[in-house]
């Protein structure tokens, strides 16, 4: 396969010199990249197989992380306090982050529904 593409100069600078050398960088990136894809369909395959119960409010409002995901989790914290995350790290902070608003507006909704009908959390 030939592809065409830009690159940034400061990245561009990093490119080997042969073809070969060439496709085992893309191949690497490539690889790299399907496996913090596949990650995130892990991450996301808990929370959309809970939700896909139609769960009750009140077990909405009890749901934690599963322990892999909060050892990353804590994992990436410590990095990005320290400002020591790489570009992938950070993409995949960025992932969990989306994912913890996502859980935080589920568990509002389910404590407004409790609200309404009369209950407690």
């Amino acid at each position: 396969m030939t592809l065409t593409f830009q690159l940034p100069d400061e990245l561009a600078a990093f490119l080997p010199v042969g073809e070969a050398e060439i496709a085992a960088v893309m191949t690497a990136g490539l690889r790299t990249w399907k496996s913090v894809k596949l990650n995130q369909v892990e991450r996301l395959a808990e929370v959309t197989g809970f939700l896909a119960n139609l769960p009750e409010p009140l077990e909405v409002l009890a749901l934690r992380p599963g322990k892999a995901l909060a050892e990353r989790t804590e994992e990436l914290l410590a990095k990005k306090r320290s400002a020591d995350l790489n570009a992938r790290e950070q993409a995949e902070w960025d992932e969990i982050a989306e994912l913890e608003h996502v859980m935080r507006v589920a568990k509002a909704r389910a404590a407004m529904i409790l609200k309404a009908r009369g209950q407690s959390a």
